[in-house]
C-alpha cells in the first residue's frame, strides 16, 4: 500500500467515524422526539379528563336542571289542556 493510499484510507476512516458520529445523534434525537411528541398527546389526554372529571358534576347539575324544566313546562301543558277540557264541560253544560 502506497503512503498515498493509507491517508486516503485514513482520511476515508475519519469521515465514516464521523459520519457514524452524527447518524447516532440523529437517530437519538429521533428517538427523543418520538417520546416527547407520545408524552404531549399522553398529557393533553390526561388533561381533558381530568378537565372532564372535575366539572363534570356541574355538567350532571344542568342536566337534572333542564330535565327539571322540561318536566315543569310538560306538567304546565297538562294542566292548560286539564282547563281547556273543564270549560268545554262548562259550556256544554250551560247550553
Amino acid at each position: 500500500m502506497t503512503p498515498e493510499e493509507r491517508q486516503v484510507l485514513i482520511q476515508t476512516h475519519r469521515m465514516v467515524e464521523e459520519n457514524n458520529k452524527l447518524l447516532r445523534k440523529m437517530h437519538r434525537a429521533a428517538i427523543w422526539g418520538r417520546i416527547m411528541h407520545f408524552l404531549y398527546w399522553l398529557i393533553i389526554i390526561g388533561v381533558s379528563l381530568g378537565a372532564f372529571y372535575l366539572i363534570q358534576p356541574y355538567v350532571e347539575t344542568v342536566q337534572k336542571s333542564i330535565g327539571g324544566v322540561k318536566s315543569d313546562v310538560g306538567n304546565i301543558r297538562n294542566a292548560a289542556g286539564q282547563i281547556g277540557e273543564l270549560s268545554g264541560l262548562l259550556k256544554d253544560l250551560g247550553n
